[in-house]
């Protein structure tokens, strides 16, 4: 393993560029494209929480100016994991749960169709936007933010589902299929309705339009990921059939 003696180079870091990601040997660290943090890094589940690890992290600290804020995530974390945390000068503060269920599921009652790379984009946009106003990462989506998903390898227009009520577009379940998981499995990957829809019921069939994809498919686990205390999501959830498999916990420091 390959280790530094003294600070991550800034030029490594990609400081300026709030797209860039590097892979520091078994850590990912990246710039928030918005939002608080000046750096994020992420420790996937089989990653040690050892010296090593925590060496790097140091690196990034090191790297970062005076006041800068660092998140750092710790995929299917453990109890045991706060303390490793707290150990670099972090607090947690979010869990997200992975909820998970066996397909085929309920099919929806509501009739969905195709998301139409270029015609749909600007709708989109605004219907997310207004949906997860609140929301660190999927909040402020931008069209050059849009281009760079949908030009990844894994994107499928078919698995985003659109509803249509009126001639607007009152929500939409964005879906994404993971190949290298025991069974392969399918995610919700984002999904909303239009706050003017609020208070339709939409919110049940538009996630089992998304599940009905990935069953159709011949997939048959699917799962999401939801904030923990966002207690209507979760029993909605619930209700679905999904149950709680995993936490990834986040946890801050500011720079001194």
């Amino acid at each position: 393993m390959i280790r530094r003696s003294g600070p991550l180079p800034r030029e490594l870091l990609g400081v300026g560029d709030c797209s860039a990601t590097v892979r520091i040997v078994t850590l990912t660290v990246s710039r928030p494209h918005q939002g608080e943090f000046a750096w994020s890094v992420t420790i996937a589940p089989d990653v040690a929480r050892d010296e090593a690890a925590a060496g790097q992290i140091q690196e990034v600290i090191a790297g970062a100016e005076s006041g800068d804020a660092v998140q750092l995530w710790i995929e299917q974390a453990a109890d045991h994991d706060d303390a490793f945390a707290a150990d670099l000068g972090f607090d947690p503060y979010r869990d997200l749960w992975r909820m998970q269920r066996p397909l085929p599921a309920p099919r929806a009652t509501i009739a969905t169709r195709a998301f139409v790379p270029g015609a749909d984009d600007d709708e989109f946009l605004a219907v997310n936007n207004r949906a997860f106003h609140w929301h660190p990462e999927q909040g402020g989506l931008t069209a050059a933010d849009l281009a760079e998903r949908m030009a990844e390898g894994w994107f499928d227009a078919e698995g985003f589902r659109l509803h249509e009520r009126g001639g607007r577009l009152a929500g939409f379940c964005w879906t994404k299929v993971h190949p290298d998981e025991t069974p392969p499995a399918g995610e919700i990957y984002a999904i909303a309705v239009d706050p003017d829809f609020h208070g339709q019921g939409l919110g049940k069939p538009m996630t089992l339009a998304g599940l009905d994809h990935l069953s159709d498919r011949g997939l048959t686990e699917g799962f999401l990921y939801v904030e923990s205390d966002n207690d209507p999501a979760v029993a909605t959830y619930h209700r679905l059939g999904f149950d709680h498999r995993s936490t990834n916990r986040a946890y801050r420091r500011i720079v001194e």
